[in-house]
């Protein structure tokens, strides 16, 4: 009998169990498994795709770069320059600055590693930071073998646009002009070689090497390529085996992916597949669909084993007693048999059944809370629903008695309930209702409608209204009830300031009355609406408001205007941090002698907050999302006018605190001549020279230890003395530019468009008192 049953059982969980388990498992193998396989030769086609499209589009970008730099740049005119004329020298020096200050822009691409103009007839090579002759600049600068020197210059012949230069790596070349066979001048760039193999590093385990190599076989860039592999990739191009197209090569338990570039021609992109790493899920999803198969007949036997077993031990027992008459065998054990485990489990319901009654009587109250919550929310909104789910949990109410919704703010952020745990914050919103409740306020529902809101409904108690069906109040019937709803909420604004040691501050809202039940989230939402209207005093208000004037036009006015941003900028920009802190406390004091409310002057709050951190990241670049969003976090849990100064005092002092100067050490004596002669010709050379270090080692050292390129220092120190000259002098533009070491006030001009984005003259006028 148990053998029978034993696989009765094992029969009906192999047909419902494994047999579509095997199905399953076998549609893995014929459909799944070769669609992973597709989709992961796809995805490496796609990959290829992105990272191929990535670095061509750097390329394009750093070419479009050259060629707009040589079309906007002074070339022209510098070389119709007659090269010995004195007449002609300031002008020439002034060109030569602007092709300087060009090229730095041009190094600031992180491709960049340098750029340098080539003049073809001429022994002239200008760099971001000198201008020299040819010799001096390979030698010194960048160090390379005569040899070296006369491999490269034998390739800067005819129009290049862009073109690699075979004898130096990773340099490229753009003629200018640019249609012209035997140019003048020849933009080189020297990409970096870390940049470059990044933008081409795939970072995937089953991609083992990537690299962009030419059609005779060189290696341009490469990420993770043994040189056995390079010597292969080189065999197969030069043996011809890759055309022009894109192709996927399998070589044993490798892959190879060629992709032809966009930008060159010549170049591919190839990337070595690790096709064991590739094809991994593969395998791990055949084994594990195997393995759950064996899992579970091994489980099916077990279980039905068990199953039979237990089921054929009552049995057992009724026959016994049906043999006897239904009496037990003699020594029988009565409590130890299946029936009286079955009677014992019976007996065990009923008690649980008993105590899951008493458990759901006791949770009657919150599920009846609960209800009224989602009448307020607007979740039920006929009577039918309401009917119906109110009979559903032992609800009784009144159709047609009018109600008014309460709605009580509750500010826990303040000390002391900052730090206490939400269990405890429960126990006193309990203890709260009960207050309530106790002080005369009439019958009311209470529910939390938000973790911070309490909503109180008010039934009025009017004979004649509970008797009318109408829907609508009339002028009287409604101005009697707002006047009891507002009578009621005085009351519980008197109970929370007699207990407001235990809070910080509290916001009464009070809707409109409304007769039937199904309307009740309307008056829940007036009165939520009326909390936007609150103040910022320390205390407890009650806020009643007609809506004359809509949100939409509060919020309008409550931004900063465009001249007070622009205001805010330029004390920044002029370095007055102390009239920013003062322009808030303004706007504070202002603002609490209009008793605005808190949502207009917190609108205000987040645009001069904003407006500071747009000041700082036009310097810093390196937005901190986090902190940045916990500062304004911080600004709207303000509950009082003196939480919003003490928090914008502090802000202002992490925002804007000085940080100790670290400049000096070895050049502490420069800095100290540079601010003493601004108005004088401060060469990079002269400096370098003087403490006996080549000019780029000079120029190092000089950002290590000061923290700013030379060249900015400078043009920031003179741009410094030019703002005080500006502002506390008559002095013209020629006269100021002369005493700050510029050639004239042109040259001030494209410096201040540079670095303070407006002219001298317009900085002036925005600074300047009327």
């Amino acid at each position: 009998m148990q053998r029978t049953l034993y696989w009765k059982l094992f029969a009906n969980y192999f047909m419902l169990i494994l047999i579509p388990l095997l199905a399953a498992s076998l549609l893995i193998h014929l459909f799944v498994v070769q669609m992973i396989e597709n989709d992961a030769e796809r995805y490496n086609t796609v990959i290829m795709n992105r990272f191929s499209e990535q670095t061509d589009t750097a390329l394009h970008q750093l070419q479009t770069s050259m060629i707009h730099l040589l079309s906007t740049s002074n070339l022209k005119s510098l070389l119709l320059l007659p090269d010995q004329s004195e007449e002609h020298s300031e002008r020439r020096m002034e060109l030569l600055h602007s092709l300087r200050d060009q090229l730095q822009q041009l190094e600031s691409n992180e491709m960049v590693d340098h750029a340098y103009y080539y003049f073809a007839g001429k022994d002239l090579i200008v760099a971001a930071e000198t201008y020299t002759s040819k010799a001096y600049y390979y030698d010194e600068r960048l160090q390379i073998s005569k040899q070296s020197r006369r491999m490269l210059e034998a390739e800067l012949y005819g129009k290049k646009m862009m073109d690699f230069l075979e004898t130096a790596a990773l340099t490229t070349a753009v003629s200018y002009p640019f249609n012209s066979n035997d140019p003048d001048v020849y933009l080189l760039v020297a990409l970096r070689s870390d940049k470059l193999r990044k933008q081409i590093t795939i970072d995937e385990k089953w991609v083992t090497g990537t690299a962009i190599m030419n059609a005779a076989g060189k290696i341009i860039a490469d990420a993770g390529l043994s040189p056995q592999v390079q010597e292969e990739l080189t065999r197969r191009i030069r043996a011809g085996s890759i055309d022009g197209s894109s192709r996927f090569i399998v070589d044993g338990q490798m892959g190879q992916s060629w992709m032809k570039s966009v930008f060159s021609e010549s170049w591919h992109y190839i990337s070595l597949v690790d096709l064991k790493a590739l094809m991994k899920p593969v395998r791990i999803v055949q084994g594990a669909s195997w393995l759950f198969f064996i899992f579970f007949l091994i489980i099916g036997g077990f279980v039905s084993y068990q199953l039979s077993k237990r089921l054929y031990r009552p049995i057992r027992e009724i026959n016994d007693e049906l043999k006897l008459h239904h009496m037990p065998a003699p020594g029988a054990n009565r409590e130890g048999n299946e029936l009286d485990m079955i009677k014992r489990y019976s007996q065990s319901i009923m008690v649980k059944n008993k105590e899951l009654y008493q458990l759901v009587s006791g949770m009657q109250p919150f599920m009846q809370e609960q209800f009224v919550t989602q009448l307020l929310l607007g979740q039920y909104r006929d009577e039918l629903s309401i009917d119906y789910y109110a009979r559903e949990i032992g609800f009784a109410y009144n159709k047609h008695t009018p109600r008014t919704v309460i709605a009580i703010a509750l500010h826990f952020n303040a000390v002391p309930y900052a730090s206490i745990s939400e269990t405890s914050k429960m126990f006193w919103l309990a203890e709260l209702k009960d207050k309530i409740a106790d002080a005369g306020t009439g019958h009311l529902w209470f529910c939390l409608t938000k973790p911070d809101v309490l909503a109180c409904v008010l039934h009025h108690k009017s004979d004649a209204l509970a008797a009318s069906n109408e829907h609508s109040f009339s002028d009287y019937d409604s101005a009697a009830l707002k006047s009891e709803a507002l009578r009621v909420a005085e009351r519980i604004q008197a109970l929370l300031l007699q207990h407001g040691k235990d809070y910080c501050k509290a916001t009464i809202g009070v809707g409109k009355p409304v007769k039937q039940l199904d309307s009740l989230h309307r008056s829940y939402e007036n009165a939520v609406d009326q909390l936007i209207y609150r103040g910022l005093k320390q205390t407890v208000e009650i806020c009643v408001n007609d809506f004359s004037e809509s949100k939409e036009t509060q919020q309008a006015e409550a931004f900063l205007s465009s001249q007070e941003v622009a205001q805010m900028m330029n004390q920044y920009k002029a370095g007055q941090l102390d009239e920013l802190l003062q322009f808030v406390l303004r706007l504070l004091e202002d603002g609490e002698k209009r008793d605005t409310t808190a949502v207009q002057i917190k609108y205000l709050c987040t645009d001069v907050l904003h407006t500071w951190i747009r000041a700082l990241e036009l310097e810093r670049h390196d937005w901190n999302v986090p902190y940045y969003y916990n500062l304004f976090d911080r600004i709207n849990r303000c509950m009082t006018w003196e939480e919003l100064r003490s928090s914008f005092t502090e802000i202002h002092r992490q925002l804007f605190s000085k940080p100790q100067s670290s400049k000096g050490g070895q050049f502490a004596e420069i800095l100290l001549y540079i601010e003493q002669h601004i108005d004088q010709e401060l060469s990079i050379e002269h400096f370098a020279e003087q403490m006996k270090m080549s000019t780029g080692h000079f120029s190092r050292k000089f950002k290590e230890e000061v923290g700013e390129k030379y060249v900015e220092y400078i043009a920031k120190i003179r741009l410094n003395r030019a703002k005080q000259l500006l502002l506390d002098t008559d002095l013209k533009m020629d006269d100021i530019a002369e005493q700050v070491g510029y050639w004239g006030r042109n040259s001030l001009i494209r410096a201040f468009r540079k670095y303070e984005g407006i002219t001298p003259a317009k900085y002036r006028s925005i600074h300047m008192p009327d």
